[in-house]
């Protein structure tokens, strides 16, 4: 018999070895706080509903975000550099609110409680929108913008943001806590959780972009808000209804605290000499969190894990830290360079939703005698070109790659940024040819010129958008990994804001101060958009050398299995022992 651990403490269940399987031991809990039940809980049956959410959720975002840029200049009436900043401001704060509310999310409500509150959020943004644009009074009319219907607008958009600050973070990683790290098919799983993810969140982004965006055309923009409200709403209903097959984690207080243990414990006992052996450095395992194994990178880090007084341990509460934390802070550390090296990817992401579009306005959207295409339905290509390149990815190149192998993971997921990272030049370049194109062009072309910039930056975003998602969520020590996901929202946010900055930096350069249109003029024919595009496409270039550079000297989190969970070895020193353990390592660097 042997005796499995609960995350909730006190827990025990005596299984026999070949019931091991039975119980979940990955320090989650079911709806009533016990160890779940593999049959019962998690995996796709709970994957499911937070997938169907995510879906809604990039329908109502999506609905907003991509015809952004029209309301800010056909209703609000601003020209096309200050929508252009104001849109990217917005698109900023909404990509960085995530980092709060995944620290709120790991520290102190769960994942399960912020996404129900930051619905909520969601919900009372959307219906402020809806009241701006459709209450006698508040709605514009002609040139006339009411004050009030600004303001409204504004406060209901950014309500948008802070409730996407709660629900990206904390729905993504919820559902990826719904796999176990240690059972060999449900870590299949994960992996082709983002995969799908991605898939669901496109779909939503292309009904977004076609048939909200009718509805914006045809039946008015309230009409559409109203629509966005209902779906948010009965995403609630979805979300609720599973509540009884989830897995859930126990937030366990602020997971900054050991990281900054471990920086006053290094910094306290910095004369101290290392000692030979690794395996002399504190370690303790209660059973309720899974250890790491000791690497050997920014070793003074591992001064904090030193034992003093002869060997006695002193608990001090900032002068000794355990190996498992001081691996936590050196992945957290060894991160930053990555963050750093993909924010050029977020500017050039950026540049879709906003001039792409504006681009598109420009262009001849008509199909038929009858139809034109609305100018944000043309971001339905690059979500069209990111659900294809996700589904080749799992269910071909993905198999071929692990047969080709060997190994458990076709690319590694470092190496999938970077192909993502290269497209996204690619597609700047491509944008720079065809606006130097229509620039020069004496009849006005057809939108579907816009086809292969929208194309490769969907295969970009295939390839990057759900690498990132994988490595920030995997990669991050597991009580932070709705901050982790918070981190890869970042990126786009952090790219986004860099974007605004570089646009008003490239305006007030080119246009000798204002005396001069620049390259963002009023008028899209008289500015030059191509130039700035072919300077994204540089900076991008330069910084994929730096990117290769960082990834290439990565060291991938290596995590410990207890025995008997993934092999055949058997517990020979005791379930406690720290040292009863394998390590598994979750890729390596940049390699296939």
């Amino acid at each position: 018999m042997r005796k499995q651990q609960g995350l909730s403490g006190g827990h025990g269940v005596d299984v026999d070895d070949e019931e091991w399987d039975k119980w979940v031991d990955d320090s989650s809990v079911d709806h009533r706080g016990r160890p779940p039940l593999r049959a019962a809980t998690g995996s796709w049956r709970a994957a499911m509903f937070i997938i169907l959410i995510e879906f809604s959720e990039r329908l109502s975002y999506f609905g907003i975000a991509t015809s952004l840029m029209i309301y800010l200049t056909k209703v609000l009436h601003q020209d096309m550099k200050v929508a252009a900043e104001n849109s990217q401001y917005w698109m900023s704060v909404t990509t960085l609110m995530p980092l709060l509310g995944g620290f709120l999310a790991d520290a102190y409500l769960g994942r399960f409680r912020t996404v129900l509150l930051s619905t909520v959020v969601y919900l009372l943004g959307l219906v402020l929108l809806a009241v701006a644009q459709l209450a006698p009074g508040l709605r514009p009319s002609g040139g006339s913008v009411p004050r009030v219907h600004e303001t409204l607008f504004f406060v209901g958009i950014y309500l948008v943001s802070v409730g996407t600050g709660g629900h990206k973070p904390a729905l993504e990683s919820f559902g990826a806590d719904q796999f176990d790290d240690g059972h060999a098919g449900e870590r299949l799983q994960k992996m082709s959780y983002f995969n799908w993810w991605n898939c669901a969140l496109c779909s939503g982004v292309l009904l977004g972009v076609t048939v909200v965006v009718y509805v914006q055309e045809r039946l008015g923009w309230g009409a559409a808000t109203v629509l966005l409200a209902a779906v948010m709403g009965c995403s609630l209903v979805v979300y609720l209804a599973g509540w009884r097959t989830y897995r859930y984690r126990v937030p366990q207080g602020s997971p900054l605290t050991p990281l900054l243990r471990v920086a006053v414990a290094a910094v306290m006992k910095r004369r101290l000499q290392l000692p030979a052996d690794a395996g002399q450095l504190y370690e303790e395992n209660d059973g309720k969190k899974r250890l790491l194994c000791h690497t050997d990178q920014l070793r003074c880090l591992d001064k904090a894990a030193i034992f003093e007084h002869g060997g006695e341990v002193w608990r001090g509460a900032w002068r000794l830290a355990t190996v498992t934390q001081v691996e936590e802070t050196k992945l957290v550390v060894s991160m930053v360079p990555i963050w750093v090296a993909t924010l050029p990817f977020g500017m050039a992401a950026a540049q879709v939703s906003t001039f792409f579009i504006k681009q598109g306005m420009a262009m001849d959207r008509h199909l038929g005698p009858h139809f034109v295409l609305p100018p944000a339905s043309v971001f339905a290509l690059a979500a069209v070109a990111m659900i294809a390149t996700v589904a080749l990815v799992d269910k071909l190149l993905e198999p071929c790659l692990r047969r080709a192998t060997g190994a458990e993971r076709g690319i590694s997921v470092l190496r999938r940024i970077g192909v993502g990272m290269a497209f996204a030049v690619v597609a700047m370049a491509m944008a720079a040819v065809v606006e130097r194109r229509r620039l020069d062009s004496k009849v006005t072309m057809s939108v579907f010129w816009l086809v292969p910039q929208f194309a490769l930056m969907g295969v970009g975003d295939g390839f990057a958008l759900v690498g990132l998602q994988e490595y920030f969520y995997d990669q991050m020590p597991d009580t932070m990994r709705s901050l982790g996901i918070g981190l890869y929202l970042s990126v786009i946010g952090a790219g986004s804001f860099l974007s605004s900055q570089l646009i008003a930096a490239a305006s007030r350069l080119s246009s000798h101060g204002g005396r001069r249109d620049g390259w963002f003029g009023k008028d899209l024919s008289r500015s030059r958009l191509d130039l700035f595009y072919w300077l994204l496409a540089g900076i991008s270039a330069a910084n994929l050398g730096f990117y290769v550079l960082v990834a290439t000297r990565y060291s991938y989190k290596q995590q410990t299995v207890k025995a008997g969970r993934v092999g055949a070895e058997k517990d020979v020193a005791g379930i406690n022992s720290p040292y009863n353990h394998k390590c598994v390592q979750q890729g390596s660097a940049f390699g296939v």
